[in-house]
Parts: structure tokens; sequence; C-alpha cells
């Protein structure tokens, strides 16, 4: 019997939804009857590459979704079905451009140094009425928002199925707050290994949004939805850790707890940052966020300069503790998989250079920016971080020339 035919009957699904993330962060599924399982867990089950954000022609074969049983995931809010993500493969051959074989391959280099990495997400996102106009709670109105009780409690019958969905789940939720602007939520869960990370966050913004219009609203990712409030960043919490269980960041002897691979790790995130943007900010409206004009609630909270502090929310890379960093560049549209995928190849070139990150500023960047040679700005466009990740070489090395191409080709249409 095949494991998704198994998982069928152990676990009373009807239905399995074949899935992928597009290179634009799409969900693309198909619903399989579990009575087709198991031929299409070996077959794979046939998309039109052309009619989804891959950068292919009417022309080419068909895209087979093949599934990975480890990610199945049963729909709290439809237990008869399960969710499963999808490796893509045209005429036998992976598709290179898929960016969950992307965050794989670059898994496959970190474990090849005997290291695996861990992370945990922070998408952020905002609670709007049914056609997405407006903010869904007109009582929702403070000029300081952030940890609003009462706005929390009156959303409490989404805010609380979805943690008890992710309960259900095995993720480990641990705390929901009302974030900075009106309207905005944020959910908390535990970190793990970073596909396992990347699956979840995937199915997350599904499930936020399903959720959502089941109870007559709808609920928004994009980056800046309204330009006086503050916009949805996807904060990524990272660390690697070696073959016997140990965090490999921490030590207890460097600066702020930290170890030089560590501190090397982050090198390569300050030498990549302008490349690094347009994946992690990939849309126009991402530079609405990043670098925007201070907002009702008095700060943007996302990053302007390339640059890394303590436990500082002013600059792109926090230093929170001796356990992590945190990366605060990536907002609500990138990609869950494209986003670690090249944050971990960014790092790794860190780790085997031995970039060093130079020293940290303690500067609150928001009213004392950086001054002179050192200063370093983000992209402020879209079009300035696509010409940055075209001339980044060392990057594209490290994702392949064949996804870059078809990433970039794609980006600079949209």
């Amino acid at each position: 019997m095949s494991q998704l035919a198994r998982f069928a009957n152990d676990h009373g699904i009807r239905n399995f939804l074949f899935s992928f993330s597009d290179l634009f962060g799409v969900q693309r599924a198909k619903l399989v009857p579990a009575s087709a399982a198991a031929k299409l867990e070996a077959d794979g089950a046939g998309f039109a590459g052309f009619a989804a954000w891959l950068d292919m022609t009417p022309a080419d074969p068909d895209v087979l979704a093949l599934p990975d049983p480890a990610s199945l995931t049963v729909l709290p809010w439809q237990p008869e079905v399960a969710w499963v993500a999808c490796t893509l493969q045209v005429n036998g051959q992976v598709l290179e451009q898929s960016p969950r074989t992307l965050l794989q391959r670059q898994l496959a280099r970190a474990q090849a140094l005997g290291l695996e990495f861990r992370t945990g997400v922070e998408p952020e996102f905002f609670l709007l009425d049914a056609n997405g106009e407006a903010i869904a709670d007109s009582a929702d109105r403070q000029s300081k928002p952030c940890y609003d009780q009462l706005a929390l409690m009156r959303h409490y019958p989404l805010i609380s199925e979805l943690m008890e969905a992710m309960e259900q789940l095995g993720w480990g939720p641990y705390q929901a707050d009302h974030e900075d602007a009106n309207g905005q939520f944020e959910i908390n869960w535990t970190f793990a290994e970073a596909l396992s990370t990347a699956d979840r966050h995937a199915f997350f913004r599904v499930m936020v949004r399903s959720l959502a219009e089941r109870q007559g609203l709808s609920a928004s990712f994009q980056p800046k939805p309204f330009r006086e409030l503050t916009g949805n960043g996807c904060h990524l919490h990272l660390s690697l850790w070696d073959q016997q269980g140990r965090n490999a960041f921490h030590a207890p002897s460097g600066a702020c707890g930290l170890s030089p691979l560590a501190y090397q790790f982050l090198g390569g995130l300050l030498e990549h940052a302008p490349a690094l943007c347009a994946i992690t900010n990939p849309t126009a409206n991402s530079y609405e966020r990043l670098g925007g004009s201070t907002t009702t609630s008095g700060a943007t909270w996302s990053p302007a300069w390339i640059s890394y502090g303590g436990n500082n929310r002013t600059h792109m890379v926090r230093l929170p503790d001796d356990q992590r960093l945190e990366l605060r560049l990536a907002d609500g549209d990138a990609n869950p998989y494209l986003l670690q995928a090249a944050v971990l190849a960014a790092g790794l070139d860190g780790i085997e250079r031995q970039l060093n990150p130079g020293p940290r500023s303690d500067a609150n960047l928001y009213t004392d920016p950086p001054q002179g040679a050192a200063a370093r700005a983000l992209p402020s466009t879209l079009a300035e971080a696509l010409e940055a990740f075209s001339a980044d070489s060392v990057l594209r090395g490290a994702l392949g020339e064949g996804f870059c191409q078809a990433y970039e080709h794609l980006r600079r249409r949209s």
C-alpha cells in the first residue's frame, strides 16, 4: 500500500491537495481523491507549467507534481482533506526553478558541512473586510495599536481557531498578538528544521486566508497595504545546529554569546543583502515598506540600511539573544521556500569565505542613520534589487543560473 493510501485509511482522508508554491509564492494545487492517490503518488499530478509563475511556455511538456509524504497535513477545518507539498518534475527531471527543490539543495549544502539549518518565521497579516479594502474592525483606531488587548479579543474567534489548528498540527504555537498597525496580527509557533518551517509557512498563509473567509473576512500579507500604517514583515529567526544536536551559533565566550560561525553567517547576509532583497522583498510594494516614511504609530519597524545590532529592532539583522540571528528584511510577499534558500545560500558563503561582518552598531538608525563610506543603504526599488541580484555571481552560482534567469525574467515582467 502506498504511503498516501495508508494515510487516507488511517485518518479518514477522502481527498488530497497536491500542492506546490510557484516562483511568486502562489499556492497551486489539484484535488486528488483517495482512490487515485496511490497512482498519482507514483506518477505525479499533471500541471501546465505556463499556467503558473514558473517561466514556462504553452509548448512545454506537463509539470508533474510528486508528493512528499513527510509534509502531509490534515486540514483542521476540513479534516477529510490532507495537504501535501510536491516536488516538480518535467520529463523525469527535477524542475530546476521549483522553490521547494531550491531550498532542499541549499539544505544539502549545509548537511555536507555537518550542519542543519533551523528557522522560525513571523508572518504578519492584516484582517480586512470581505472586499479586502478596509480594516475589518472599525473600532481598531488607536494611533499606537500594538498589543491592543480589546482589538485582539474582538478577533478572538478567528485568532483562537488558528492557534487551536496549529496545536492540532503539532506546530507548538506559543503566542498571538495585535501588531503595530491597525488591523494587523501575528501568531508565533516553534522553530523547526527549515524545510518543515517553509512547508508550515506556505500552509499557514492558506490556512489564515481560508479561515478568515469562513468568517466573512479577508487576510492580506501584502508588504504595505496602507501607506500610513506599518507594513507586513516576515522576520526570519535562524541558527545552524551540528550533528550532535548542539546549536553551532551559541558560544558563551563570544560577543553577545554567539560563535565565530554565527558571525561568518551574518557576514554573508550583509555581503549579499542587496541581491537578497530581490527575493526577500520581491514586489514593487515591498519598497513602500523598506525604509518607508514614519507611520501613525511612530516607526516603520523595517530596515533601511545594511547593518546589524544587538537587541535593536532598527537594524536589518538583530541579535536578540545568544542562540540565533533575526533577519528583519523580508516581507509578506516573500516566497516561503525561496526566502530560506537564498538566506542559507548567502550565509553559507559567509562561512565558506569566513566573512567578517564588522562591528555591530548600537545606534537607533531611525534617528541616527549611518554616515560616511561605511553607510550602505538597502535597495530603494525592485529594479535596483534585481540589478544587484543580476550582478551577484556568487549568490547566483549557489542558487543555480536556471532558477536565477527564470526568476529574473518573471520579476522584470511583473
